[in-house]
């Protein structure tokens, strides 16, 4: 009996049994997971944006906070209300345009690869997912507006009370459920630093390649910039993938309006922003112990995305270095764990 209560007394035994007894809460509470993810990445990202505002504005931080979430909520309530129709007229646009893409014969090679490659199981069941991910989300809108609701208020009271939440939730060390707590803060440091780290970034360099892109697609004369750019932003949340998922929508409506020299101009402009995004901002934002082999990534994104969806391809690669970091695997190069 000594035996089995010192196997299970391990440090490496008990920290297995808390993070299965985690993942099996969050399985039980996967009808919540939006709820859930969305409020971790606005808290995570809010409380970034605070103490970036608070080492250049001299403002109470509590103000700030609420300073913060009025000016951001007033932009997404001017933005929805100005921009929504132009962007659902555009987004159906769009669709025409590709649609009327494949209704027409193509003498043209390159062209016909290419449409050749879109027609892979692969290729088509992220578009598949992706289309069948949005058509679901506008018909099931008011949910999706409750969940972000809810998690604005939700990290708006975190980042209000976060001196008094850490102080409280420190007395759980003095509890009788002090090795849970341990433990526990174990893995929300390692997540926060990593998995909180990755998503930051992943964000401003959608963010960024959204403006790039929409700039160069203006000067090459595309119309319905709108439509693009929410899905640019949403496709740059993917990492590596989503610059050539992206790549295939802009290729097939530039052919239909400049024809094949017009999709030549699509990829040297998407390559230069491409470029822009590997050697200046992923240095910049992401640590190198943090970058992944393609290889990795690739494979890392079509499991996720098999098992987990749409939020798969977003938080896969977050998770995955959270895992590494969690299992201390190291750089060979600098002998310094994946964090």
């Amino acid at each position: 009996m000594d035996e089995i209560k010192g196997f299970f007394q391990k440090k490496g035994v008990k920290r297995i049994f808390i993070a299965s007894l985690i993942i099996l809460i969050l399985f039980l509470m996967r009808s919540m997971i939006n709820l859930i993810l969305l409020t971790f990445i606005f808290a995570f990202l809010m409380n970034r944006l605070v103490e970036f505002a608070a080492r250049r504005i001299p403002l109470n931080r509590r103000l700030l906070v609420v300073l913060m979430y009025s000016l951001i909520v007033g932009l997404l309530t001017f933005g929805l209300v100005k921009y929504l129709p132009i962007i659902t007229i555009e987004i159906g646009q769009l669709i025409k345009r590709i649609t009327a893409f494949y209704a027409q014969p193509h003498d043209n090679i390159f062209m016909n690869y290419v449409e050749k490659i879109i027609s892979s199981d692969q290729i088509t069941a992220y578009l598949e997912n992706g289309v069948s991910f949005l058509l679901k989300s506008f018909s099931d809108i008011s949910k999706i507006s409750i969940d972000i609701l809810i998690s604005l208020i939700l990290s708006l009271f975190f980042l209000l009370e976060k001196s008094r939440l850490q102080e409280f939730t420190r007395k759980f060390k003095e509890s009788k459920i002090a090795p849970f707590y341990y433990e526990i803060e174990f893995f929300g440091k390692k997540f926060t630093r990593t998995f909180g780290k990755v998503i930051e970034a992943q964000f401003i360099i959608a963010f960024v390649n959204c403006i790039l892109s929409v700039i160069a697609l203006t000067i090459l004369g595309f119309q319905q910039i709108f439509g693009l750019a929410i899905m640019i932003f949403f496709l740059g949340l993917i990492p590596v993938a989503g610059v050539i998922i992206s790549l295939v929508p802009l290729c097939l409506i530039g052919y239909t309006i400049g024809g094949f020299m017009k999709v030549i101009y699509v990829i040297i402009a998407i390559a230069i922003i491409h470029a822009i995004e590997a050697y200046i901002l992923n240095p910049k934002l992401m640590s190198s112990k943090t970058d992944l082999p393609v290889f990795y990534t690739f494979v890392v994104l079509l499991f996720s995305e098999h098992f987990f969806g749409v939020w798969g391809l977003i938080i896969g690669i977050p998770v995955f270095v959270f895992l590494l970091d969690v299992l201390e695997v190291t750089n060979k190069e600098s002998g310094a764990p994946l964090s």
